[in-house]
């Protein structure tokens, strides 16, 4: 037996590094358990995360009222996590949404424009000359227009995120246990929880967030109702001599008619081997995982070559001027719930909880729901009126 404590979080990614901390503000005794990242992917056997990755778009404009208001709670407390950590992970380079023009039949400038309008926040709409002259790194077809979000928007580094978070909760007298859990089992009034190396740690609730890992047997008895997408992800890589002229590049999201041809991308971010990659998404194809072997298997794999490819012909389309020295692509999963929402409730009774599900809109907004999943383990029920959904776990 490792230790008792009031609460273990299974799962140190971004929403469950974000809950530690949070929960840490009450004095209770806490664990955080997962393993580091593998420095040999295709050799590793064990699990891994999403958030093995130096850039996601971060931006407060959001269509959907939910998602909007996690954005933005979340983006007011990065000054702080960065400060008390020591860690920068959060670049406001801004962030640009391209689209057919309003009042087509595509409408997402209409919606993009009205919730720039209800959120009160500064971010101008620009015609289609404006986007060619504010925006010479990129090129969109005849009739797109613009709505740029210049502060409180732009990319986070995942990684560094959660660096930053587990250093908080360290020093807020959390327990970090580098372990990959092997088993959640509800023991009368406690939960256990096993490692693969054999120990044993006891809690009064524990919260599985855990990703895509989720669906696995071993950490939930009843399975959830969590799709698992296998996905892959394109870097381009910037040589050196090239950066300059990347200066003040934003984040860019592209949205088209056709669903295939809508991507983001990100301005070049310096990654573990030292090199600089505009990272692109838009993986078109529908993969779904159905065990949690198929999603070690996915990431240890070489990703999807056809997405990768269809992928860099987007990229080749919306930034003709630039020649990649290299490319590379990478998998990736994502998690989607019934009601396209994060999952934070409870799997058994008031025992077990679940924390889990960012439906590919989470990682920006990761603090405020490890801060939501904290309340929840601390109180034993989720209270949040000002949210217009109850975020309930939905089983098969």
């Amino acid at each position: 037996m490792v230790g008792t404590f009031d609460f273990i979080i299974v799962g140190k990614g971004m929403m469950g590094a974000a809950a530690a901390r949070h929960l840490a503000k009450s004095g209770a005794k806490i664990a955080l358990i997962g393993p580091d990242e593998p420095e040999d992917w295709a050799n590793h056997g064990g699990v891994f995360s999403s958030h093995y990755d130096n850039g996601r778009i971060t931006r407060t404009i959001d269509p959907d009222p939910v998602w909007a208001l996690l954005a933005q709670r979340s983006i007011e407390r990065y000054a702080d996590i960065e400060t008390g950590s020591g860690v920068d992970f959060y670049s406001e380079a801004g962030c640009l949404i391209a689209a057919p023009l309003p009042g087509g039949e595509e409408s997402t400038l209409d919606n993009v424009i009205a919730a720039r309008n209800r959120l009160g926040v500064v971010a101008p709409f620009i015609d289609e000359q404006g986007l060619a002259e504010q925006f010479p790194w990129f090129r969109f077809p005849a009739g797109y227009g613009g709505v740029f979000e210049p502060r409180n928007a732009g990319h986070i580094d995942p990684r560094a995120l959660v660096k930053a978070q587990v250093i908080l909760a360290e020093k807020a007298g959390v327990t970090i246990i580098r372990s990959e859990v092997s088993a959640v089992a509800r023991v009368g009034s406690s939960v256990n929880v096993q490692t693969v190396d054999g120990s044993t740690i006891r809690g009064g609730r524990a919260v599985i967030a855990a990703g895509g890992f989720s669906i696995s047997g071993q950490l939930l008895a009843r399975p959830l109702d969590l799709a698992v997408k296998a996905r892959t992800v394109l870097f381009a890589e910037v040589a050196e001599a090239d950066l300059p002229r990347f200066a003040g590049m934003p984040s860019l999201i592209g949205s088209a008619l056709q669903q295939d041809e809508s991507y983001y991308l990100l301005p070049p971010i310096r990654y573990p081997d030292g090199k600089h990659y505009i990272k692109i998404g838009g993986d078109p194809s529908d993969i779904n995982i159905g065990s949690e072997p198929e999603v070690r298997a996915w990431f240890r794999g070489q990703a999807n070559r056809s997405a990768a490819d269809h992928m860099s012909g987007l990229l080749a389309r919306a930034m003709p001027s630039f020649t990649p020295a290299s490319l590379r692509w990478s998998p990736c999963v994502t998690t989607f719930t019934r009601h396209g929402y994060p999952y934070i409730g409870f799997a058994d009774t008031d025992r077990i909880a679940v924390l889990t599900g960012g439906n590919g809109a989470a990682a920006k907004s990761s603090d405020e729901i490890g801060r939501l999943g904290a309340s929840l383990l601390l109180n034993g029920v989720l209270d949040a009126p000002e949210y217009d959904t109850d975020f309930a776990v939905c089983f098969r």
